[in-house]
């Protein structure tokens, strides 16, 4: 029997209702029933059509496209990320088109140049009493920013997606939030939106370990000596491909330390659940913490491997220096436009009013792929220097 086949059953009971009259697969305009497709693949198909789904293929992940074509983009990572929470959902029995569009989604609202972009535009915001959320600036953009439709804006998502896309990765207090309040602020999201959090950690600490050694940055034998679960998981593949390229036992290693991630995951979540008590999606919004979660051996081997990632790769020579040039490019253009806001885009000028200049300035940047914002600023300078 297939590890699918058991847990498929055990945590049904707590999972999202695919039912088109449950409150969560509600959507803020009417729209007709597709009967051939329930409400949470319908809610896939206009995200994966949404422009701003598009651009994640031009949005750096660790690594730029201009360094090499192999390097996980912000798209790619995310379709990783889909295929480990479809996997988690389907194995503990909950709504897999739901935590496969979540999966899909969650990435939507990341700037150019990865998290450095949105430390830049954060610190930008900062100065105009306002921050940079990618969470929310998500919802923007299914909410308003996104126009294929005659009758509203936005893409009508339901109400399910749209708060697994602001809580998947936190909690938001109504004090500071009031304008969340009808995203159940206060309790548990779903089961199917916690888990996305963590397939998130499994797919990048998998990934960036493949790219960092792809780009010459990382060493087999070091990561070895201080990544525990990477050598745990090489020394079981070496001894099954003995005289194996060790490149090769490499990609294996990290498979099964993904698989080995995967399985706690789901293994987990299942005890927690059960341990709770919880038999009932009401039982899951009203427990004290998030019920999807990882072992705690898997916790301190996670940690560790963070760590590493943080100490040798994300804060190196080669990637502080591009974190840099992106932090100048986010702060230069955004102190134009916010100097000549008449030189913003029209349909961008026609929102300072209602969003103000800051605002609208951020969603303007936000937006734009890496390749984009590189030549907007170039653009920039030019005007300066004349």
């Amino acid at each position: 029997m297939s590890q699918g086949a058991i847990f498929a059953t055990d945590l049904r009971a707590c999972a999202v209702s695919q039912d088109p009259n449950d409150e969560l697969t509600a959507r803020i305009f009417l729209a007709p029933e597709r009967p051939s497709r329930t409400p949470f693949q319908r809610d896939r198909e206009r995200i994966v059509q949404a422009r701003a789904f598009r651009r994640l293929a031009g949005k750096t992940q660790v690594f730029t496209s201009r360094a090499s074509d192999h390097f996980r983009s912000r798209l790619t990572h995310t379709i990783e990320v889909m295929q480990i929470a479809r996997s988690v959902a389907g194995a503990l029995g909950l709504n897999e088109d739901l935590a496969e569009t979540l999966a899909l989604v969650h990435d939507i609202g990341h700037p150019p140049f990865g998290h450095a972009g949105e430390r830049a535009l954060d610190e930008c915001l900062k100065r105009h009493g306002l921050r940079f959320d990618h969470n929310l600036h998500a919802l923007r953009i299914v909410e308003h920013f996104e126009l294929r439709y005659a009758e509203h804006r936005g893409l009508n998502l339901t109400l399910g997606v749209r708060e697994g896309i602001i809580k998947h990765s936190r909690d938001y207090s109504e004090d500071e939030h009031p304008d969340l309040k009808p995203y159940f602020l206060g309790r548990r999201p779903p089961l199917e939106a916690q888990i996305i959090d963590l397939a998130d950690e499994i797919a990048y600490l998998t990934a960036d370990l493949d790219d960092g050694v792809e780009s010459g940055l990382l060493e087999i034998d070091h990561i070895r000596s201080h990544v525990d679960i990477l050598s745990d998981s090489y020394v079981e593949v070496k001894r099954r491909h003995a005289g194996i390229d060790p490149k090769f036992l490499f990609n294996e290693a990290l498979q099964l330390m993904q698989n080995t991630l995967t399985d706690d995951l789901i293994a987990t979540t299942l005890a927690n659940t059960r341990a709770a008590g919880a038999t009932t999606l009401e039982d899951v919004r009203d427990h004290p913490e998030r019920l999807a979660s990882f072992s705690s051996l898997a916790e301190s081997q996670r940690i560790q491997e963070k760590r590493y990632l943080y100490e040798t790769l994300y804060t190196c020579d080669e990637l502080s220096r591009e974190h840099d040039k992106a932090a100048e490019v986010v702060t230069v253009l955004f102190d134009f436009w916010m100097e000549e806001p008449q030189e913003l885009p029209l349909g961008h000028f026609d929102q300072i009013e209602a969003e103000g200049l800051a605002r609208v300035v951020a969603d303007y940047i936000a937006g734009m792929t890496d390749s984009f914002i590189l030549l907007q600023y170039a653009a920039v300078k030019r005007a300066i220097r004349r």
